[in-house]
C-alpha cells in the first residue's frame, strides 16, 4: 500500500510534463504569426536557460574530456537541429496535425534500437511500427486544415516526422551520458550549451534579432521555455527516477494527445477521417510499446 501511494506524486509529475509538452507547439504557432522561426527558438532556449541555470549550483557539470565531444553533439542535435527543423515544420501545417505526427517518435526510437543498438521486435512491434508508419502516412495525405489561414501540408508534416530523427541522435547519445552522470546534469549542460550554438548561428545568419514584439508573443514564448521545456524536464527525470522506465513512457503519449486537442479546441482546426485514423493508429502503437516491459522488444 505504501509503495502504490509512494507513486502517485512522481505518476503526477509524468503527467503534468506529458502535458506541458503537449502546449508547446499551441504556444509556438502564436509566437510565430510574430516570429521567425529562428527567433521563436532562440528566445525559448534563452528562458530554459534561465529556469534550469539554478540547478547548475546543485550538480555541475564533471564531464571527462572525452564526454564534451558527446555533449556538443547531443546540444547540436538536441536544440538548433531539432527544434529549428520541427518548428520550420510547424510554420507549415496545423498544430494537431504536428502533435500528432509527433507521437511516432516511440516507434522512431524503436527502430533505431534495432538498427543500432542490435535489439530485435519480436512480431507484435513490427506490426506496431507498420501501424504507424500507415498513421503518419494518412495524417500527411490528409489536408483539412484550421478554419482560418492556416492548413496542414504534406511538406510540413513529413519535417516534424525528420526532426523526430534528430531527437533519436540526441535521446541516444544523452542516455549514453546518462550512464556516468545524473539526467538532470546532462539535460541542463546539453540545452544551455545548445542554445548558445543557437544562438550564433541565429546573430551570424540573421543578425542581432528584434525584442520589438507584442505582450501576447513574449508571453507565449516564455510558456515554451519555462514550461514547455524546463519544468516539463525536471519534472520528467524526476518521476522517471521513482517509475520503471516501462510504465513512464505511456506517459509521453500525452504530447500528441494534449496538442492535437488544444489545436482543435482553441485555434479551431479541423481533423479529418484520415487524420483522426492516422493519430489512432499513431498513438495505439506508442501505447503498444510503452506498454511492454522492458526487454521484451529483445528477442
Amino acid at each position: 500500500m505504501f509503495e502504490r501511494h509512494g507513486r502517485v506524486i512522481p505518476i503526477l509529475a509524468l503527467v503534468t510534463a506529458g502535458g506541458l509538452w503537449g502546449t508547446g507547439f499551441l504556444f509556438g504557432k502564436i509566437a510565430l504569426s510574430e516570429m521567425s522561426v529562428a527567433t521563436m527558438i532562440l528566445f525559448r532556449f534563452a528562458f530554459a536557460c534561465v529556469g534550469m541555470l539554478p540547478f547548475f549550483l546543485f550538480d555541475r557539470p564533471r564531464f571527462a574530456g572525452g564526454e564534451w565531444g558527446w555533449v556538443l553533439a547531443a546540444a547540436v542535435f538536441g536544440v538548433p537541429v531539432l527544434y529549428l527543423v520541427q518548428f520550420e515544420g510547424l510554420s507549415l501545417t496545423t498544430v494537431s496535425h504536428a502533435s500528432l505526427m509527433v507521437g511516432t517518435l516511440p516507434m522512431l526510437l524503436a527502430a533505431a534500437a534495432v538498427l543500432f543498438s542490435g535489439e530485435r521486435l519480436h512480431w507484435g512491434g513490427w506490426l506496431a511500427l507498420v501501424a504507424s508508419t500507415v498513421g503518419a502516412g494518412l495524417i500527411a495525405l490528409s489536408n483539412k486544415g484550421a478554419s482560418g489561414t492556416t492548413h496542414a501540408s504534406v511538406g510540413g508534416d513529413l519535417l516534424i516526422v525528420l526532426s523526430m530523427l534528430a531527437a533519436i541522435a540526441w535521446i541516444l547519445i544523452s542516455k549514453r551520458l546518462m550512464r556516468q552522470h545524473s539526467a538532470l546534469m546532462v539535460t541542463t549542460s546539453v540545452y544551455c550549451i545548445g542554445a548558445l550554438i543557437l544562438a550564433a548561428v541565429v546573430i551570424l545568419t540573421s543578425g542581432i534579432p528584434s525584442l520589438h514584439y507584442s505582450t501576447r508573443a513574449w508571453i507565449a514564448v516564455a510558456e515554451q521555455g519555462l514550461f514547455a521545456t524546463a519544468s516539463a524536464t525536471v519534472l520528467w527525470n524526476w518521476g522517471l527516477h521513482r517509475v520503471p522506465t516501462s510504465h513512464a513512457g505511456i506517459f509521453v503519449n500525452l504530447e500528441p494527445l494534449v496538442g492535437a486537442i488544444l489545436g482543435v479546441s482553441l485555434l479551431h482546426e479541423v481533423l479529418g477521417r484520415m487524420a483522426l485514423a492516422g493519430g489512432a493508429l499513431i498513438i495505439g502503437g506508442a501505447v503498444y510499446f510503452s506498454y511492454q516491459p522492458e526487454g521484451t522488444t529483445s528477442a
